[in-house]
């Protein structure tokens, strides 16, 4: 796909997605979140940068580890993401926050801006990941840190049908790459070509959980990535739709609920 095609397609599909993110994501991507943060270390007084940040949820996590004399700068390529983000933290009287709708391949700010520089499952998103993790590199001070979070290899992650089943009914894939940087050492290797040191890498083993169909298909088309295509979907395409999805995922169906396997593989690097 064109780069500029995917990242409207992302600007969008996430402008589409924003209102039911938390709903649906926000308990599924904390194991990630945790995990992204403790390998972080983020101290109080720091200034942190959140690239990808969706609602802000490490967002307002690491602005509260960094304490009231700290700052925390949450980006994102959706206004949508954007607007929802700030909106929550204006409601909690978050003071040490602020957003602004940008591109992850084209951070505008200074070189060596920041002590510590996150981005928790957004980098598979990006046309090109290795150029977002070499902008994450730039903007980090020297002696500072990177940790990225990204979901792991397609055979671990039992909802990775979502995407053959959506791009067999759009002219254009919606997520090409969607599981590169989590399969072998991607990421890894992004980390070391942007010129980071001391790099560690975890990989997490998780279980997404949901209630009845109607909840893990809700989550499938209507939180995430494929939120636009779906929307131009006829309600007959979108039953199809469903129903390939569900039998796909029919091996994890526990009664009612689903219990669907995933994998998240988490890198930290030092500048």
């Amino acid at each position: 796909m064109d780069a500029k095609l995917q990242k409207r397609v992302q600007r969008y599909g996430w402008d589409k997605a924003a209102a039911h993110y938390e709903r649906y994501w926000q308990d599924q991507l904390e194991p990630a979140q945790t995990a992204l943060l403790d390998m972080a270390m983020l101290a109080t007084d720091e200034r942190v940068l959140d690239v990808a940040c969706g609602t802000g949820l490490v967002t307002l996590r690491a602005s509260r580890e960094v304490g009231p004399e700290g700052r925390v700068i949450g980006t994102d390529i959706s206004e949508e993401m954007v607007a929802i983000a700030s909106s929550i933290a204006d409601a909690s009287r978050t003071d040490n926050v602020s957003y602004v709708r940008m591109d992850a391949e084209s951070l505008d700010f200074e070189t060596g801006s920041f002590d510590a520089t996150l981005c928790a499952l957004g980098l598979m998103y990006a046309p090109d990941p290795e150029r977002a993790v070499a902008e994450m590199h730039r903007v980090t001070k020297a002696d500072g840190r990177a940790v990225c979070a990204v979901w792991g290899e397609r055979r671990l992650c039992g909802w990775a049908s979502i995407f053959p089943i959506v791009d067999a009914r759009v002219h254009s894939e919606v997520c090409p790459m969607f599981f590169r940087m989590g399969t072998g050492d991607s990421l890894r290797f992004a980390f070391s070509l942007a010129g980071f040191k001391d790099i560690s890498l975890r990989r997490l083993q998780t279980t997404l959980l949901y209630a009845d169909a109607r909840e893990a298909c809700a989550a499938a088309f209507v939180g995430g990535p494929v939120a636009l295509a779906y929307s131009r979907f006829s309600d007959a395409v979108k039953a199809m739709a469903h129903d390939d999805y569900l039998r796909s995922i029919e091996p994890y169906r526990s009664g009612e609920g689903y219990t669907l396997p995933g994998e998240f593989v988490i890198v930290a690097g030092y500048k």
